[in-house]
């Protein structure tokens, strides 16, 4: 009994972890950095920070310890190649954000590597790994849109009666590449290029690299998955209102907090309950 408690509590398995920023995220991103190095029980190779190159976020990236990588070196495209956007919103830099941590298996040393979204903090310990099977945060609600990309780009419907949508996951290199080339080999083209061509870009959610790579693995191997409850708590905070006081409060009922800043993520959205 010994045993199984420790190996839920911590983990061998190395890991990377990769980080998508842009300067707006500077606020909340150290708060990020920090949590991950205090709750993620792996031992961790190195975090990584893809980001535009600004000399705040390489001062940051040295301070911390990370390695910066220029997100404009990552792919063929860039974000201004991505053209995701209405009269009102544009999410060309998130879509973009999105085939960044998808790219991970390229820039990465680890076999597993862990994304989180830059406004993501941990406030509770954190084991992806327990034997051979794989930790996945879920909640119960989605975008129905998300599926729809998810069928045009894997030709089936999604199996998981869950959302792998919570702000960050661990993901398998040898996965990532085989998600890739699956897209690849349908489509004829690039996978990234075909993630866009699959998207209904007259909506403002259209693709989810969470849902598509966890629903990905849940068609051929759930038994290798186990399905936790995300508890996440969507926070419309400063960095001035966050104190250990708080951060213990909420950690005895969420595992992570999202400190969303943007107007863009509150317009209202439709989702769908499964």
């Amino acid at each position: 009994m010994s045993m199984q408690i420790k190996a839920e509590s911590d983990s061998r398995t190395p890991i990377d972890v990769l980080i998508p920023a842009i300067e707006k995220d500077l606020g909340t991103l150290p708060l990020v950095i920090d949590a991950v190095r205090k709750y993620v029980k792996h031992p961790i190779k190195e975090i990584i920070i893809v980001a535009p190159k600004k000399q705040r976020i390489l001062d940051l990236c040295s301070k911390k310890g990370c390695r910066f990588v220029h997100e404009d070196t990552v792919l063929p495209i860039t974000k201004k190649d991505i053209h995701y956007q209405s009269k009102t919103w544009n999410r060309s830099g998130w879509l973009y954000q999105q085939l960044l941590k998808l790219s991970g298996d390229t820039l990465c040393s680890s076999e597993y590597y862990m994304v989180i979204d830059a406004d993501t903090v941990l406030i509770r310990p954190h084991v992806f790994k327990v034997g051979n099977k794989t930790v996945f945060y879920c909640r119960n609600w989605s975008q129905g849109e998300y599926f729809n990309t998810y069928k045009k780009l894997m030709g089936k419907d999604r199996k998981a009666r869950l959302s792998f949508v919570t702000h960050y996951m661990l993901l398998e290199k040898s996965k990532v590449k085989q998600l890739k080339q699956t897209i690849e080999t349908k489509h004829n083209r690039n996978w990234y290029s075909a993630i866009m061509r699959s998207m209904n870009r007259t909506k403002q959610f259209a693709f989810s690299e969470f849902e598509t790579y966890g629903n990905f693995l849940y068609s051929s191997s759930p038994d290798r998955m186990i399905l936790k409850p995300a508890r996440n708590k969507s926070l419309n905070w400063s960095n001035s209102q966050i104190s250990k006081s708080k951060m213990s409060s909420l950690a005895k009922t969420y595992r992570s907090i999202s400190l969303h800043k943007r107007k863009d993520y509150h317009k209202s959205v439709k989702v769908i309950a499964r």
